[in-house]
């Protein structure tokens, strides 16, 4: 099977991040669990980290996954979505899944549906997650870096048993699936908390914390509180770095350096130290200059990604409010610039409301687009969400890019936002001004 054989036979499951998400019928955790049991279960052939939330869980998992490459440890990371490259999802210690491990790891999975005839099939991301998971087991991971699809409790990431969970900042998203309140969202996501394992936090409101620690008591597990347990304080920032020292359970770390900015991207290193402070609680051999030197290299696609200057542009997947009001203070704080232009698309299933009110009234001139997707919300109809002149609809991010670079002066900023897919399709294509504009 070759590589492009591959892809095709993986677009022919269902895929819920293409089409969004309809109701919570869609997940069954036991699917994947029946998948992994034709595979000999490969989830227990490396010790996982579990990472849930709602905001910040990619960054985190990044950060955690770079320490212990740092440490010497085979690291396996699993993530999603991907930006340009399906293969981005899967990798071990920094280098993406090849294409003919990729295209043989499907060819096995093809043979094995085709002679077990199961009375379901899987979804996308089902036959993903078994995919990487089988990969990390082939190439002997020590340890897998997971981070949840959506959720947390009937996840199929959710099979692993984890030795530390982490769950990230939890606000809403995804309401129709996971519930109208935060309390439901957390407790959909505190599922990956299980028997034996640490669990980490980010900073939380006080509802999903309550659920959080409830869960945690159930299991009688060591809880670590970033806030409580893990304190920070910040000391430089500009637009490509931010310098900051913590104090964590296990010592002290001066002048940590990262290259993904913002306040809550300190909170998400953080999270990623106390989770590799637990794992060498638990035997892993890892020192304060790994855990420095991993947060120093970790690199995260489309979170507040500055690819271009003169204008600067800026692309951020900020996909509900709170991660729309983290990547406007973000570029507040660390970004010098006359003029914001606003490039926006919005998947249906969002907070286009709460999306639009945090982010359109900082911007001059606010451009709506789509991405090439069945989920993309028309531009019109975010444009009604938004109580501004300066606004334009555009129906490809080609054109909205075009029109963005032929209204932005050298000292101006392009926001690209609303969507790690508008943002992807803004990353992997070179665009010009509109002809006669710029």
């Amino acid at each position: 099977m070759r590589h492009d054989e591959a892809i095709r036979y993986l677009e022919t499951f269902i895929d819920y991040e293409k089409i969004g998400y309809r109701d919570k019928k869609i997940f069954a955790l036991e699917r994947a669990r029946r998948l992994a049991q034709i595979f000999q279960n490969p989830q227990e052939s490396f010790r996982a980290v579990h990472v849930a939330g709602t905001k910040g869980k990619g960054s985190i998992a990044v950060f955690i996954a770079k320490i212990l490459e740092e440490a010497g440890y085979r690291t396996a990371l699993y993530t999603s979505p991907h930006i340009a490259d399906l293969r981005e999802r899967i990798s071990i210690n920094g280098e993406m899944i090849r294409k003919s491990d990729l295209a043989s790891g499907v060819k096995r999975i093809k043979k094995a549906l085709a002679r077990k005839k199961l009375n379901f099939k899987p979804t996308y991301f089902e036959v993903l997650t078994i995919l990487a998971f089988n990969y990390f087991k082939k190439k002997k991971t020590d340890y897998g870096v997971i981070e949840v699809g959506l959720g947390g409790t009937l996840d199929a990431t959710n099979i692993v048993r984890p030795v530390v969970s982490v769950v990230a900042p939890i606000s809403c998203d995804h309401t129709r699936i996971l519930g109208p309140t935060l309390r439901e969202i957390a407790a959909e996501k505190a599922g990956i908390i299980k028997e034996r394992c640490v669990t980490v936090s980010s900073p939380q409101q006080k509802g999903p914390l309550s659920v959080i620690e409830r869960r945690v008591e159930r299991f009688r597990n060591k809880f670590i509180l970033v806030g409580r347990d893990i304190k920070f304080k910040e000391r430089y920032h500009d637009s490509r770095n931010e310098i900051f020292d913590v104090t964590g359970r296990l010592g002290k770390y001066k002048s940590c350096k990262i290259s993904m900015v913002g306040r809550h991207q300190i909170e998400n290193a953080c999270s990623g130290l106390a989770s590799c402070e637990a794992l060498a609680e638990r035997g892993a051999k890892i020192k304060p200059p790994h855990i420095k030197e991993g947060l120093k290299k970790a690199r995260h696609s489309c979170r507040c990604e500055a690819i271009r200057k003169n204008p600067t542009i800026i692309l951020d997947g900020a996909q509900n409010r709170s991660s729309a009001r983290a990547i406007v203070e973000t570029v507040k704080r660390n970004f010098k610039f006359r003029r914001m232009i606003l490039v926006l698309g919005v998947s249906k299933d969002k907070d286009i409301k709460g999306i639009c009110e945090e982010l359109a009234p900082r911007a001059s001139f606010v451009i709506t687009t789509r991405a090439g997707r069945e989920r993309a919300e028309d531009p019109a109809k975010i444009k009604r969400f938004i109580r501004k002149k300066n606004i334009e609809v555009t129906y490809s991010v080609k054109d909205a890019m075009s029109l963005a670079l032929s209204l932005a002066g050298k000292e101006d900023l392009i926001l690209v936002a609303g969507s790690f897919f508008v943002a992807g399709e803004a990353k992997k294509n070179p665009f010009r001004p509109r002809d006669g504009m710029g």
